[in-house]
């Protein structure tokens, strides 16, 4: 079922709702996030990082501790070349499927695949996507009282579902504004594209005087109330 046309509808009421969560940057600012989950693959990771590189765009990877332990070397290219890391849990599970102490094990599971591979310290891992975008107003409050920091999108075109690279380029110049959060997959779903949607998902958005900042330039200007 292509879920594509509702995000930009629901996209707002969840801002709204849950505004704790970091969904864009400044709406005044032309500065957006280029976000890729699911990774890293072997594959499609490393000619994403390419595209990324000729551009010299500063990019935030979101990843499966399961994939960082797989392929630890990549992971470690990804940080090298200063791209932002956060979670998506250790093996895409869906948070309001797990305990408590499911949930903090696949989050410290992940943070301890990507010390080994990167050298990261936990400590500085603090963003968490949810996967699939779900979770629960209980999950927000545990991401919170572990200390991490939940960060969500504005702009979702479904890459996962292969709808084809022209479709999802639309997708993302049609919803695209100022401090939109920007969601690909470098993965095993919608992995196989990836380099050439970002190709032409950069190269058509700097057109448009865009700047490419990571995850954690946004959280600096953002004020968030308490949960």
């Amino acid at each position: 079922m292509e879920l594509a046309p509702l995000y930009p509808i629901l996209y707002p009421i969840l801002k709204s709702a849950f505004p704790n969560c970091l969904w864009s940057g400044d709406a005044k600012k032309r500065e957006i996030a280029l976000t890729f989950d699911d990774g890293p693959h072997p594959e499609y990771t490393p000619q994403l990082l390419e595209v990324l590189d000729k551009y010299q765009i500063k990019a935030s990877f979101f990843w499966l501790g399961i994939c960082v332990d797989r392929h630890p070397e990549i992971a470690k290219e990804v940080h090298q070349r200063g791209h932002w890391i956060g979670l998506h849990g250790y093996d895409h599970k869906n948070f309001p499927y797990l305990n408590a102490k499911e949930l903090k094990d696949s989050l410290e599971k992940t943070q301890a695949a990507i010390y080994k591979a990167c050298g990261l310290e936990p400590k500085l891992i603090r963003d968490v996507r949810p996967p699939n975008g779900f979770f629960l107003p209980d999950t927000l409050k545990l991401l919170k009282s572990w200390n991490y920091r939940p960060v969500m999108w504005s702009v979702v075109p479904e890459d996962w579902e292969l709808p084809g690279v022209n479709l999802v380029v639309k997708r993302v110049l049609k919803q695209t504004r100022n401090g939109s959060i920007i969601v690909l997959h470098d993965g095993f779903y919608g992995g196989i594209e990836v380099a050439k949607t970002a190709t032409e998902v950069i190269r058509l958005l700097l057109e448009q005087n865009y700047k490419f900042v990571a995850v954690d330039e946004m959280w600096k200007i953002a004020q968030k109330p308490d949960f």
